[in-house]
């Protein structure tokens, strides 16, 4: 029953399964995961008929009119899917494929609903391991096909598609329920279940040609009926992103090859078969029909036994010898072998390889690309400055660390950027990709000292300064441009003339300047605050170089420098005495640092706790310390955690520093920079301070002041460089004040002057902006800017002597000179009577990377360049950067120019693994992007772990990860299948769930666009000479228009999609005009019309064959540059004065393409609909090999016109034998299977000769019996006294479903053996 409606709903059960074609598992080695989704197979064998043995296969039951449902379970990559729901069904895992049982599968958190053990198996589960374990024949029994349905259990966030199948309910016509009554309640149904689906399909386009998932499976499945009966042309307009994403699935190879073509709906009811007028003779009995069945295949085995007798030589002849098989040979990896110098045009007059290599493909074309000159904005103009009506385009690099190496994030940022420059360069814009790199001050320091330790044995202090910088500029120009190759690797299309480094000196002056500037206006200033301290580093470092590691209790970790492991994740109790108190008063106060309760100045209690209104004024004695700490009484303390009342130490925690500052506390500093104890009595004074950790509380054991310990959950701060735990503490450092500068960039974007998208994120940029801090821009670091601020020293006994925290004795200059002056201004002295010392600190790294926008133009000099290309036109970068980089580049942007340094910020999502975990070294999980392009083995990952900073105990565990994740290693993907795959993939979400394997199939992709081209040129012929330009002769045939409209499209789609920045509709879009389009449809064709006589039709078609060609490769260019690029070269030009190479070619527009025509699209889709109908009745009856021949009954004159001028389409494209259209009123022959091309075209297949009726008959009867036998015992079972009162009520539902799907199964089986025994 509908819980909504109260109505009756009607599953439709499936009939017989086809029979799988292999048995065999999966090999162990083979990856099982997929785009974030558990690859676990519940039951059924695979897909049958699909072509690539990578995908999983699903085995499905039958149904007579062509549509069929998947009764096994599978789930596999669903391209643009980044969180997919997990399918695994615990222990529903067969040990061997087959056939799937009657369960009702529910997924939840940890796999079948319920608190079932992991591992054992559910009741379903059992019954379909024991249904696979049977051998499997045609004959198996009904039970054996029915579907698994899924249904999500409650707390669940499943994928969308999967809710579908557990809200949709199809209402399907029985005779004692009103046709239209029916009708409009499914539409009703529909529209609540769609409505979900329709807005999660608008941002997560379904790529076609990867392995479907189990969400994709199961929603199609549960629509199948809906899209077939029920939703015609006007409602699947409503629901136009399901309809597109339901087509694209069933035209997969996998669907296909089991549902065969799936016809569409098209507002009117199949045409009924005219039955004859002869009388039939009476039905066959079932033992009749076996008896038969034998003897016919007895008499078959005997004449192939003769026959193979007959071809034997007679005995005493000699045997001809047989001839060898040639085995298959892997031709290897093909590559480009002839001589081209660096620079030099790559030859492509040779023959094409017989497949795809990227080897062969990538090789040479960079070099000429930036030998050329196709990079620079400069190319094909006078200068920079020159008006362009087309507009500028200017964007910088986020500027990788020098120290770094590519990793799959930066894949993705230069993925996109580059799609994006070589777009808006192919349009004819003034572009700029500015490229650069960062110093990296922490991560390069760190480089370099263990270099120097390594191999000299010294520190940089024992080095020196100056000498340790020379050191780092050593190691920079040997290994600092490393990451610049794999950028040109990936294609990057940068400009390498203007390439930057932070530390350049065209950057340098830029960066004193600013400082300059900002410490004049008083925007930056010197003060002494809690700042994150690295021990290790003994430097302050920002917030963005702390992790946070969560602990759920007790928990020793590794600290450096400690041999022992250190406890946290502990919360330890302890009392302080209560001044002048004669009861022994006490206030016990618990902390997770124990040892900082030797820096404590006071114990805090809130105003209204109850429990301490007798102690205001009072003091508690420290044990330790020779100082009393006053009670204080402060509303951040919460009263019901704990005891009530907490310690302050003000030197190191933030919130104490907050209550210190509110109530006149001192702050007592207890650790120096190495994290050893000062300012403390002994025995404590001078311990590291985690071995002061285990002292004091001895000591408060001691003293019987030690009242507890327990688990406790925390985040412990770790140094994502030393991994050290981080120390807050108090120090002098220089700050940035932004409240004002945040101020006026959080109006500009509520202004509009500054887009973010996606604009989910505005929200998180305005919170940031409202609650900023001031800013750290000092590190103690020797290797970065260093800061030009002087402390001045006045040798005048009439100026008193200066601290570091006061403000007024330190001054900055653009060189010394200029500090002396202003410090002799400043104290009213002469410049002879200052001394001044720099500060030996460094600018905090980002602090130059936000000045990277203007700085790498040459600011604070004017040029031609900031002139022309600042501001720029946008910024893309990852979104967990928006705070740290992004809103700084605005802040300083707008203090220090008065512009915004770009017009748009576009923030792509953030690259997990295929698991959805975060990239990480000790995962294993962290995958070098030249890995992908090139291949590597597993053994290959395992080496690049020993040569890694990772220690011992985490390498194992990454080998297993590596294992788990890429049991046979990465395959070769190539440069292009990586980048297509990866903006495939960048979906306006926030994180990407990549499986390196879906990048193999736009590999596969690559290979089709290779031999498409091929054919291509092999049917243009040597001597074809393309018109001049692309518009249609007028004489194109019906094929020819539907072929150009259909990629006028397609340009449609790319264009506006690169302005949404919808990189999946993008290349959705191309890869659908290439792959179903192009190559299924249009090149199929294609071959009669080329081999035919009509010349001027074959003209035709290779020019329209020559601009589909032209037209789709610069449409994929900029996703593809290597593989676009080789096959461009080999077409001829339309004209002499084409450009050299396709980067610098038009990129197409709505304009050029302008051949939108909906009369052929309409013309034939009839061809199509009938081709998928014939295809769909052919894998019904197993007629792979026989070209069947077909009749087309029509409702009128006009569908007959249209039917007859489109059959030759359908001949070629069904691989039909005759396709003939009946005259209006005539039957097609005794015979015929029917299925429902349209409205006004019904499609009849001649079986007559082709299959064995009898035996046929002999299946189908036995398929009866049993579906008989099986739906009598749920009558019997409903019928059972008790039934409604004790069996549960969704067991009641899942067994009135079984007898709809049986009773269902039982009239498919019927009109199929009606139609057998005709043909008797």
């Amino acid at each position: 029953m509908d819980p909504g409606t109260g109505r009756r709903l009607h599953r439709v059960a499936l009939s017989q399964p086809l029979p799988r074609l292999s048995a065999r598992r999966r090999p162990p080695s083979r990856p099982r995961t997929r785009a974030g989704c558990p690859r676990r197979r519940l039951t059924g064998s695979r897909f049958p008929g699909a072509s690539s043995s990578r995908h999983p296969r699903a085995h499905a039951p039958r149904h007579s009119s062509g549509a069929r449902s998947a009764a096994g379970g599978v789930t596999a990559p669903r391209p643009g899917c980044n969180r997919t729901a997990p399918a695994h069904a615990g222990g529903a895992r067969s040990p061997a494929p087959g056939p799937a049982g009657p369960e009702t599968l529910a997924v939840t958190k940890g796999g079948t609903r319920g608190r079932r053990r992991p591992g054992r198996l559910s009741q379903g589960a059992r019954v379909a391991q024991r249904t696979a374990r049977r051998p499997w024949s045609p004959d198996s029994s009904a039970a054996a096909a029915r579907p698994v349905q899924l249904r999500p259990a409650p707390g669940y966030e499943v994928d969308v598609r999967l809710s579908v199948t557990t809200s949709l309910q199809v209402f399907l016509p029985r005779s004692d329920i009103p046709r239209n009554h029916v009708h409009s309640a499914a539409l009703a149904a529909l529209g609540r279940a769609l409505s979900p689906l329709e807005e999660w399909l608008r941002l997560h386009t379904y790529l076609a040609g990867e392995a479907p998932t189990l969400a994709d499976l199961a929603a199609v499945t549960a629509l199948l009926l809906p899209f077939r009966y029920v939703l015609d042309p006007s409602a699947r307009r409503i629901w136009g992103n399901v309809t597109r994403w339901f087509i694209t699935c069933v035209q997969q190879p996998e669907f296909r090859a089991v549902l065969g073509e799936v016809v569409l709906y098209s507002g009117a009811r199949s045409l009924s078969q005219q039955p004859g007028s002869e009388v039939p003779a009476p039905p066959k009995t079932a033992a009749q029909l076996k008896k038969e069945a034998k003897k016919r295949e007895k008499l078959e085995k005997f004449q192939q036994k003769q026959k193979v007798q007959q071809q034997q030589p007679p005995p005493g002849e000699q045997k001809k010898p047989k001839p060898e098989k040639r085995e298959k040979r892997d031709p290897g990896v093909i590559t480009y072998d002839l001589p081209t110098p660096p620079g030099e045009k790559k030859d492509v007059s040779g023959t094409m390889p017989d497949s795809y290599s990227p080897q062969y493909v990538e090789a040479a074309w960079y070099p000429w690309w930036e030998q050329q000159g196709f990079f620079r904005p400069e190319y094909g103009r006078s200068s920079v400055s020159a008006p362009n009506p087309r507009g500028i385009f200017m964007m910088c690099i986020p500027p990788p660390n020098v120290t770094g190496s590519l990793h799959l994030g930066h894949a993705l940022t230069n993925a996109i950027q580059d799609s994006l420059t070589r777009w808006h360069r192919m349009r004819g814009e003034t572009t700029l990709w500015n490229p650069g790199c960062d110093h990296a001050g922490i991560a390069t320091q760190v480089v370099v000292e263990k270099k120097l330790w390594r191999e000299q044995g010294l520190s940089r202090h024992q080095l020196g300064r100056e000498a340790f910088l020379q050191e780092v500029w050593k190691w920079k120009e040997e290994k600092g441009d490393r990451i610049y190759h794999q950028l040109k690797k990936l294609g990057s299309s940068l400009d390498w003339n203007r390439a930057c480094f932070t530390m350049d000196p065209k950057l340098s002056a830029a960066v004193t300047e600013a400082f300059v500037r900002l410490h004049e206006e008083g925007i930056i200033y010197r003060s002494t605050r809690l700042v994150n301290w690295s021990c290790t580093l003994n430097s302050a470092i920002s917030d963005i170089e702390v992790d946070k590691k969560e602990l759920t209790g007790r928990t020793l970790l590794s600290v450096p420098g400690y041999k022992e492991k250190v406890e946290f994740g502990v919360l330890v109790s302890f009392a302080y005495k209560v001044q002048g108190s004669d009861s022994n008063d006490e206030v016990v106060v618990a902390t997770t640092r124990i040892e900082t309760m030797l820096g404590d100045v006071a114990v805090a209690v809130h105003p209204k706790d109850p429990r301490y209104q007798h102690l205001k004024g009072k003091s508690v004695i420290h044990p330790f310390v020779s100082r009393s700490l006053p009670i204080v009484f402060d509303d951040f303390v919460d009263m019901e955690f704990g005891t009530g009342a907490v310690k302050i130490t003000p030197a190191h925690d933030q919130n104490d520093y907050e209550v210190g500052q509110r109530h006149g506390l001192e702050a007592v500093s207890i650790m120096d920079a190495r994290g050893a104890l000062v300012n403390v009595p002994p025995p404590f004074l001078g311990l590291p301070r985690f071995e002061a950790r285990k002292a004091v509380l001895a000591a408060l054991k001691e003293q019987g002041l030690f009242r507890g310990i327990e688990d406790n959950p925390m985040v412990v701060p770790l140094c994502n460089r030393s991994k050290d735990v981080v120390e807050p503490l108090l120090r002098p450092q220089w700050y940035v004040r932004c409240g004002e500068m945040a101020q006026a960039a959080s109006a500009a974007v509520t202004r509009g002057d500054l887009r973010i998208l996606p604009e989910a994120h505005q929200r998180t940029w305005h919170a940031w902006m409202d609650n900023i801090r001031d800013w750290c821009i000092s590190r103690q670091l020797w290797w970065g800017h260093r800061i030009p601020a002087y402390f001045i020293t006045v040798n005048d006994p009439a100026v008193p002597p200066g601290e570091d925290p006061d403000g007024r004795y330190w001054v900055s200059g653009r060189t010394e000179a200029e500090a002396r002056e202003k410090a002799a201004k400043e104290f009213c002295v002469s410049p002879d009577k200052i001394s001044l010392q720099q500060d030996e600190d460094v600018l905090d790294t980002w602090f130059s990377s936000g000045l990277f926008p203007f700085s790498i133009l040459g600011w604070p000099n004017q040029s031609e360049d900031l002139s022309v290309f600042y501001p720029g036109t946008l910024l893309e970068t990852g979104h967990d950067i928006l705070f740290f980089w992004v809103a700084r580049m605005v802040m300083l942007g707008l203090k220090l120019t008065g512009k915004l340094p770009f017009k748009e910020v576009y923030l792509h999502a953030i690259v997990r693994d295929a698991h959805g975990r975060k990239m990480s070294k000790s995962l294993g999980n962290v995958i070098d992007p030249l890995d992908v392009i090139h291949g590597v083995t597993l053994q290959g990952l395992h080496d690049q772990l020993l040569n890694s900073n990772l220690d011992p105990s985490e390498v194992e565990k990454a080998k297993e990860g590596q294992k788990a994740d890429f049991p046979t290693g990465i395959p070769e993907c190539g440069t292009d299948a990586l980048r297509f795959g990866l903006c495939a993939y960048t979906s306006q979400g926030r994180d990407i769930n990549l499986d390196v394997n879906r990048i193999l199939g736009y590999r596969h992709f690559c290979n089709k666009l290779w031999n498409a081209t091929k054919f291509a040129l092999r049917g243009l012929g040597k001597g074809f000479v393309p018109s001049p330009t692309s518009e249609p002769g007028g004489r194109e045939s019906l094929v020819d228009r539907w072929i150009r409209s259909r990629l006028t499209e397609a340009v449609r789609l790319s264009n506006q999609g690169f302005q949404a920045y919808d990189f999946p509709a993008v290349t959705t879009a191309q890869y659908s005009f290439w792959l179903y389009e192009l190559c299924d449809v249009y090149l199929e064709c294609l071959k009669p019309v080329l081999n035919g006589v009509d010349q001027v039709a074959a003209e035709c078609a290779r020019q329209t064959l020559y601009t589909c060609l032209d037209v789709g490769l610069r449409l994929l260019s900029p996703f593809m540059p290597f593989v676009t690029e080789e096959l461009f070269q080999r077409l001829p030009r339309r004209t002499p004065q084409a450009p050299p190479s396709l980067c610098v070619t038009a990129y197409p527009e709505p304009s050029e393409c302008s051949w939108k025509d909906p009369e052929a699209e309409a013309a034939f889709e009839l061809a199509l609909s009938i081709t998928r109908a014939v295809r769909s009745l052919r894998a019904d009856y197993n007629l792979t090999r026989i070209r069947p021949d077909c009749f087309l009954e029509v409702a009128d004159e006009a569908t007959g016109a249209l039917a007859s001028a489109v059959s030759g389409y359908v001949q070629t494209l069904a691989s039909a034998g005759i396709v003939a259209v009946l005259a209006l009123g005539a039957s097609a022959p005794q015979g015929c299977a029917v299925a429902l091309a349209s409205d006004r075209c019904s499609v009849h297949l001649q079986l007559q000769g082709l299959v064995d009726p009898a035996r046929e008959l002999g299946k189908l009867q036995t398929k009866r019996d049993e579906a008989q036998r099986q739906a009598q015992r749920l009558r019997e079972r409903r019928a059972a006294s008790g039934y409604t009162v004790k069996v549960p009520l969704k067991v009641q539902e899942a067994d009135e479903a079984k007898l709809q799907q049986t009773e269902a199964e039982l009239r498919k089986v019927d009109e199929a053996i009606a139609l057998f025994q005709k043909m008797l």
